[in-house]
């Protein structure tokens, strides 16, 4: 099994009730983006969106070849070390690392250290990974 060609890494927080300034205040850092329910956002592409519900989510740059230890470890190293923030945050809305694999050949794998899924798991949050097929034509 060769190793994963790309991946990208953002985490999330989505909720009806969510207010982007609390999380902001509570985690220490800006997001990429940050709406609430209603509100307007500019997708990555420029294209205005309408959230219907609100979010904050920070994504980091994707690696190729993939590498999401790295990518985690990036997500996590400039926000609040306190677990029972992290705790409240993810109880009172929905909470995860949003995991992009891209892969460039069949059978292309990759493994998450210990320490990568315990940062995840002692914050409560959920681990969302999406695979993704390079088309034959590219």
């Amino acid at each position: 099994m060769s190793e994963l060609h790309e991946t990208a890494a953002s985490l999330r927080f989505f909720g009806d009730d969510l207010d982007p300034d609390e999380i902001t205040s509570l985690l220490g850092a800006i997001p990429t983006v940050g709406v609430k329910k209603g509100g307007v956002w500019l997708t990555s592409l420029g294209a205005e969106k309408t959230a219907t519900r609100g979010s904050w989510r920070v994504n980091v740059e994707r690696r190729c070849p993939g590498d999401l230890d790295a990518q985690i470890a990036e997500l996590f190293a400039t926000l609040s070390p306190n677990l029972a923030v992290w705790k409240d945050l993810s109880r009172r809305f929905d909470a995860d690392v949003f995991c992009g694999l891209f892969l460039k050949e069949f059978n292309e794998g990759i493994s998450l250290a210990p320490e990568t899924l315990t940062a995840i798991g002692s914050r409560g949050l959920t681990l969302d990974l999406d695979i993704y097929k390079r088309e034959a034509d590219e």
